[in-house]
């Protein structure tokens, strides 16, 4: 049976750290594939300045050069991205894979939240890692991954691009550029 592990999440803009918790993910556990699931609305966040489209690009363009890949499946269906309806569309598309579901520290001191949380658990198993500044802990069954910790995130991302401070070695080059050029988050 194919190991999938699935990073979803707004990727507003991708960064070091979504690439380490994957890379961290797919060793510890042995996942065949790792794929980066960009929301289309996500139900916990409010968007930033960046359109879908332009989330795929940079999306695409963190992986390049990696062993992961992209699914589309959450961009192309559209609407508010609850991770149990499009996961029982993944099961369902795939039912010979087993999936993964990886998370940051944040997302499991919320889990409680989430729509349909014990359903959710009968189709994936969560992989999480931990984050500064969270518990990590949560009632609901989690493989724990022990990995190093980034204190970053793409809200501190935003407020640098906006403020002109740098990003040197917080975000792949090919994004920084990207962004520059688009003039996204006020660079």
């Amino acid at each position: 049976m194919k190991k999938i592990g699935i990073l979803g999440g707004t990727f507003n803009p991708p960064h070091i750290g979504h690439l380490m918790m994957a890379n961290e993910a797919r060793h510890a556990l042995q996942l065949d594939e790792v794929r980066f699931m960009p929301n289309a609305i996500p139900p916990h966040k409010k968007s930033g300045s960046a359109t879908n489209a332009q989330r795929e690009v940079m999306v695409r363009l963190a992986i390049e050069d990696s062993p992961f890949t992209i699914e589309m499946y959450e961009l192309q269906h559209g609407g508010t991205s609850y991770t149990y309806d499009t996961m029982a569309a993944l099961t369902a598309r795939e039912p010979e894979a087993k999936f993964y579901f990886i998370i940051g520290g944040d997302s499991i001191d919320a889990l409680a939240t989430w729509y349909r949380i014990d359903d959710l658990l009968e189709l994936v198993e969560f992989i999480g890692l931990r984050r500064p500044g969270s518990k990590a802990q949560s009632q609901y069954p989690i493989l724990m991954v022990d990995a190093p910790q980034i204190d970053l995130s793409s809200t501190l991302l935003r407020a640098r691009f906006a403020t002109g401070q740098t990003v040197k070695y917080l975000v792949p080059q090919s994004i920084e550029a990207y962004i520059r050029k688009e003039g996204l988050y006020g660079a």
